[in-house]
């Protein structure tokens, strides 16, 4: 098995080789494709070819997102570039399929793909760790099918890790906490709005300001199942009342606090146990 620092070194010398031509970076604004825009683009100072942040802007992402991803992309030298979508019905996931992180990315990757493509950039980046290698993911099937490159997953690289190396690097998203798409707050087969998960998440902005680091809304009609780490239950416990007028006032009848806390990727449990 690989140490953290072969490890390193493997994504450095793999991020050397794709800056010798124009190359885009798949960038939410998260950890993972931070740490990749801002190796790419010290590898790129050194061959004088581009580097573009590429942001897909969607109402399926929590709010703030969009000013976050610029300022990271302006910290690294990166030129952002952003494409507006509308995959909600574009990829057919209004019903909130079982195979609907496959329907969008390969939806959005396409979208990319060919905006590059003007640009004649034909390189491009994705953020899939060695962690989600080994979880319900199928959206990385959509990112081999159109031919992504998933530097962190092939140089071996944990979550944990690419945090790890993204403080070293100076990043200031380093502890950011993962931020998924809101459609992971509703059940598979349920009809979901773009409404429903703005809702969703006005009602986890509200939660995080209490100071909760890791949360989910998970809405199951008109009851909301609360989840967050273990030792930040007793702030919401504190905060009970302003929490439950805050998330009636949203429209929810039903205010919830998940006892077993945060985990990534709940809603997926019945499909992994199959």
């Amino acid at each position: 098995m690989k140490c953290y620092e072969e490890k390193c070194r493997l994504l450095k010398e793999q991020l050397s080789r794709y800056a010798s031509e124009d190359v885009a970076v798949a960038f939410s604004g998260g950890v993972d494709s931070s740490l990749l825009l801002k190796i790419v683009c010290e590898a790129a100072r050194e061959t004088g070819k581009k580097v573009y942040g590429v942001f897909l802007r969607t109402m399926l992402h929590p709010q703030g997102e969009l000013e976050e991803a610029k300022q990271v992309a302006q910290e690294t030298g990166a030129i952002f570039h952003m494409i507006e979508v509308d995959e909600l019905e574009e990829a057919d996931i209004a019903d909130n399929p079982v195979d609907r992180c496959y329907r969008c990315k390969r939806y959005l990757f396409q979208v990319m793909k060919e905006e590059m493509k003007l640009l004649q950039v034909y390189r491009i980046l994705e953020g899939t760790n060695e962690d989600d290698l080994h979880v319900y993911r199928p959206g990385i099937r959509a990112v081999r099918e159109l031919g992504m490159i998933s530097p962190l997953a092939d140089a071996g690289l944990t979550k944990k890790e690419v945090r790890r190396m993204a403080a070293e690097y100076g990043l200031t998203v380093s502890g950011k906490p993962s931020a998924p798409c809101l459609a992971t707050r509703f059940p598979y087969g349920t009809r979901i709005t773009y409404q429903e998960m703005q809702r969703a998440g006005e009602g986890e902005v509200f939660l995080k300001s209490l100071g909760l680091y890791n949360v989910r809304l998970r809405v199951h009609g008109k009851i909301v199942r609360i989840e967050t780490d273990p030792q930040d239950m007793s702030k919401l416990i504190e905060e009970r009342d302003s929490v439950i007028e805050y998330l009636k006032k949203l429209g929810y009848t039903y205010i919830t606090l998940d006892l077993e806390g945060f985990r990534s990727g709940s809603m997926d449990i019945d499909l992994q146990n199959k």
